[in-house]
């Protein structure tokens, strides 16, 4: 009897976790267009430089080098054909008897795809990359500007969206700058910086207790962040964003030398296609073993699933979430195999939840625990170097936090050449209110 032929799309919590937890019989083969597994919750910290990026990214293959039956594909998934159980992908087509579907999420405009150019969200390394270059070169150019205005509008950051991604960059940006970027500039105030956190809602954090929220909130107006709720993103054009409050017809147009969209996330779009239930994001509807309807050979993990919990709530899209579905797949399809008995259904364990807001501030909901400031701070510290994959990347990134917590510096502050010349290209910034 030939070996299971098992495909994992994607490297990220979810597929990383299966594969590593799983131990049963079979070849599996995990396609990734990117040759890496990222560390997503620290992105912000490679955007604010305070990290490198091979601090929170490990190649797929030294991950798995040991496990003689898992193969690595970096390749594109470009279309998944359920009925013949095959995946295309953009260089061969692989066949499967058992999929995971771990693609993950990708960032949403509601729409509005022509601002991803000019505002880049916070989901991949080049997302990071470009938001940190951009940073630092706005900087640059301030610090030789012989106008007061263009200084102004090249310091002035906008970041869309309150949610645990908006607050952290906003907060680390607001580190970076009062704390580090002060001492390090001649021409120029970094301290007197504009850090505007912008969003819809009601309150920062949504998911988490007003209090909490509350709390948050004032730990960013400590550090010099401004926070426009009720607010909504009407347009968004090169170095512009146009912003509306609530019940008001009147617009407001900012020039900004950085604008950041963490506003909305969607699944991947590679479920578009698929004939098979899915949410208003694109999520893949599972059942209770978190496979697909009509298709049990077929699972969905991670932000690309959508799954209930025991109360009827969504599952966050959260990392302990995907790793903890991509742990049940695991051991589902191990017992399945093997004969053995099947595991009851899958059901969510909220370990909580961590937000960090800058240096030493953070607010943490643990069920009814409900903790900010320097405590918060400590545990979100410990819990992410836990989750880091492997050991180099643990000890790296705590020498390296350690070494600016006590030095008050960013360790990842070099911007390439080429990307210099084209933000002193791209600059020239409108007069307000053109």
């Amino acid at each position: 009897m030939t070996e299971p032929r098992i495909v994992v799309l994607g490297g990220g919590f979810a597929g990383l976790r299966f594969v590593r937890k799983y131990r049963g019989p079979g070849h599996i083969t995990i396609i990734d267009k990117e040759n890496h597994h990222l560390f997503q919750p620290l992105l912000y910290q490679v955007a604010s430089a305070a990290l490198s990026a091979t601090d929170i990214a490990t190649p797929i293959r030294s991950v798995f080098q040991g496990r003689k039956n898992v193969s690595v594909v970096m390749d594109e998934v470009e279309e998944l054909r359920l009925s013949e159980r095959e995946v295309v992908c953009s260089r061969a087509t692989l066949s499967y008897d058992y999929l995971v579907i771990a693609l993950g999420g990708q960032t949403s405009y509601f729409g509005n795809d022509h601002w991803a150019t000019h505002a880049p969200g916070l989901k991949t390394l080049e997302d990071a990359l470009t938001i940190r270059s951009r940073m630092l070169a706005n900087f640059e150019l301030a610090e030789t500007s012989s106008s007061t205005d263009e200084r102004a509008k090249l310091m002035r950051m906008v970041i869309v969206g309150a949610g645990p991604t908006g607050v952290e960059l906003a907060g680390s940006f607001a580190d970076l700058t009062r704390k580090i970027f002060r001492r390090n500039f001649r021409n120029i105030q970094p301290e007197h910086s504009q850090i505007l956190l912008v969003d819809g809602s009601e309150r920062v954090l949504m998911p988490y207790s007003p209090k909490l929220s509350h709390s948050a909130q004032a730990q960013l107006e400590k550090l010099g962040v401004e926070v426009q709720l009720d607010t909504m993103v009407t347009d968004v054009e090169e170095n512009r964003i146009t912003l509306q409050r609530k019940g008001s017809d009147e617009k407001e147009t900012l020039d900004a030398g950085l604008i950041v969209w963490g506003g909305g996330v969607a699944a991947s779009s590679i479920t578009q296609e698929l004939a098979t239930p899915k949410d208003r994001a694109g999520r893949l509807e599972v059942t209770a073993n978190l496979s697909l309807p009509n298709h049990p050979e077929v699972f969905a993990v991670g932000d690309i699933a959508q799954v209930k919990s025991k109360n009827g709530t969504a599952v966050p899209g959260v990392a302990p979430a995907a790793l903890q579905m991509g742990q049940y797949v695991a051991e589902y399809l191990q017992k399945k195999l093997k004969s053995q008995p099947l595991p009851p259904a899958f059901s969510y364990w909220d370990k909580g939840s961590l937000a960090t807001i800058g240096r030493s501030k953070a607010v943490a909901q643990m069920g009814k625990v409900e903790v900010s400031g320097l405590f918060a701070w400590l545990s979100w510290l410990l819990i992410h170097l836990v989750f880091l994959i492997d050991f180099r990347n643990r000890l790296m990134t705590l020498i390296q936090w350690f070494f600016q917590y006590i030095n008050f510096r960013a360790g990842a502050r070099i911007i390439p050449t080429d990307q210099f010349t084209s933000r002193r290209r791209d600059s020239h910034l409108p007069p307000q209110g053109e």
